[in-house]
């Protein structure tokens, strides 16, 4: 195995998908291991601590959300969620607990390592600033910390993926599908309600009013724009 290779956890209680997706991985260059339910993921995650995991909503003994929800209160690793659910309250519940991408099965091999690509793409992108500033908003970069006020804010990891490139940015308006591919990495793959539900949680957390936002501001006919 290539020391440098990035770990990824596939999760899944289909023996034959794993199989698949571990054998698709592994030709991109990944190392992969695999867990068939939610126990063993969990341990699995702790002693492995990979790169990215891949998650099944649907195991057995503990389920995915639950896996999900209890290994980000420990990890900042970025989680792709699997379904067979195709549901809007599926995907939101699993991006509320921590996933930062979802896939509805049945899906291509294709999209999914565009999806993997990306995701990993996003965590080791080199940052150059040490301190993104907004008035009482500040990221800390070396410490992935956010304050306002100087209190601590507590983000999801896309949710921060997404303040960053709006602070880096002030001033423009992008249209969901601009944030789609700037943010979540893929040019055509996704649901732009996605960035709905994000500014949402954001809007809660950095704005004084949620319901009549100064920071992140709706742009009718485009999308959002945050201003400084």
């Amino acid at each position: 195995m290539n020391a440098t290779a990035k770990t990824v956890l596939v999760v899944d209680d289909e023996p034959t998908l794993v199989a698949t997706l571990k054998y698709n991985l592994e030709r991109e260059g990944y190392h992969v291991v695999t867990a068939s339910d939610g126990d063993k993921a969990i341990s699995l995650a702790r002693a492995e601590r990979p790169d990215l995991m891949i998650l099944d909503l649907m195991l057995p003994a503990v389920d995915g959300l639950e896996v999900c929800r209890i290994l980000r209160r420990e990890m900042s690793l970025p989680i792709l969620m699997l379904t067979a659910r195709a549901g809007e309250v599926d995907k939101v519940v699993g991006l509320e607990i921590g996933a930062d991408d979802y896939v509805t099965k049945p899906f291509s091999t294709r999209e999914l390592l565009a999806r993997v690509r990306a995701l990993l793409r996003r965590i080791n992108t080199p940052q150059d600033e040490e301190l993104l500033v907004s008035g009482n908003l500040r990221i800390d970069m070396k410490r992935r910390e956010v304050t306002r006020d100087d209190r601590p804010i507590e983000l999801k990891p896309k949710e921060m993926e997404l303040l960053i490139y709006f602070m880096r940015n002030k001033g423009r308006a992008f249209t969901r599908e601009q944030l789609l591919r700037e943010v979540w990495g893929y040019d055509f793959y996704g649901d732009s309600r996605t960035v709905d539900v994000h500014v949402s949680w954001l809007r809660q957390k950095i704005e004084d009013q949620s319901s009549k936002p100064v920071r992140i501001l709706t742009v009718r006919g485009v999308g959002y724009r945050f201003e400084a």
